[in-house]
């Protein structure tokens, strides 16, 4: 790596929870302990130790992408604050201890989008070797280290494969669905706006529209993606939870601007139990 930046580890931060809670699919820990992945079109390596962060970056690169995409700009002491408040539950505590160290990455929207729609009805690895085969077979190559990489593929590329073309990389159902979704962006959904001007109800409403889209995986692309962190997705462990330990109910509008963030908690610990 030709630029290695170095920062303080903060407090609640983990690279080994952020990167394994379920949230992206495209890093892996190598042997060397570090964790290795492409986000934004570039490749991202960044390890820890007791004290450190290390980045194989510049200082520009960190401000201008970095910094944001890890949440490292967030204040988790205030956020797990806001959390407690909005509890009644002493599975919450026991969730933010087992899973202090996860941040919400702020992911590129499209991307998220269709990792989340791939992800239907599917496995963590199968997700990741289906990510990784969309990216090898249609996104842009590029080299670092003398390795190729790939980007996410764009809208345009998605759609010019076809969906023959992505079921070939056994997609599956979730072929049309794909396909469906470069047609929204293509047609003028604006995944942008949809971070920067509408509420989390608006935004689910307006990603929902594309077929193959619930409310799941609307809920997933906004909470680690579109900056809606008060987005709760409710999947099998999520559900599992809410019966385990709500009586079957959580009132997810009373949860406050960081309900996401602690569905992330409640997802790793209930995971972590089996």
């Amino acid at each position: 790596m030709s630029d290695i930046l170095k920062i303080k580890r903060p407090s609640h931060f983990d690279l080994d929870k952020i990167f394994d809670c379920g949230q992206c699919f495209r890093f892996e820990k190598g042997d060397d302990g570090v964790w290795e992945g492409v986000a934004f079109g570039r490749l991202l390596r960044a390890g820890q130790d007791e004290g450190s962060v290390f980045l194989n970056c510049t200082g520009d690169e960190f401000e201008s992408v970095w910094k944001s995409f890890l949440c490292l700009d967030e204040d988790y002491d205030a956020v797990n604050e806001d959390i407690r408040s909005h509890f009644h539950s002493d599975v919450i505590e026991k969730a933010m201890t087992t899973g202090d160290g996860i941040r919400i990455l702020r992911q590129q929207p499209w991307e998220t989008l269709c990792s989340f729609i791939i992800s239907q009805n599917n496995n963590i690895p199968r997700i990741k070797s289906l990510v990784g085969a969309v990216c090898r077979n249609y996104g842009e190559k590029f080299e670092y280290g003398g390795r190729e990489y790939y980007a996410f593929p764009t809208p345009e590329a998605l759609l010019s494969a076809g969906e023959d073309g992505l079921k070939a990389l056994k997609t599956g159902f979730r072929a049309s669905y794909l396909i469906s979704a470069a047609e929204h962006v293509r047609d003028g959904m604006d995944l942008q706006r949809i971070r920067d001007e509408y509420t989390y109800e608006q935004g689910l409403e307006e990603l929902c529209k594309i077929r193959g889209v619930g409310p799941k995986v609307a809920s997933c692309t906004l909470l680690f993606a579109l900056g809606k962190t008060d987005a709760f997705p409710i999947d099998v462990w999520i559900k599992k939870t809410i019966d385990k330990y709500f009586g079957g109910s959580l009132d997810v509008s009373s949860l406050g601007k960081y309900a996401g963030v602690a569905q992330q908690y409640l997802f790793y610990y209930e995971r972590s139990l089996q």
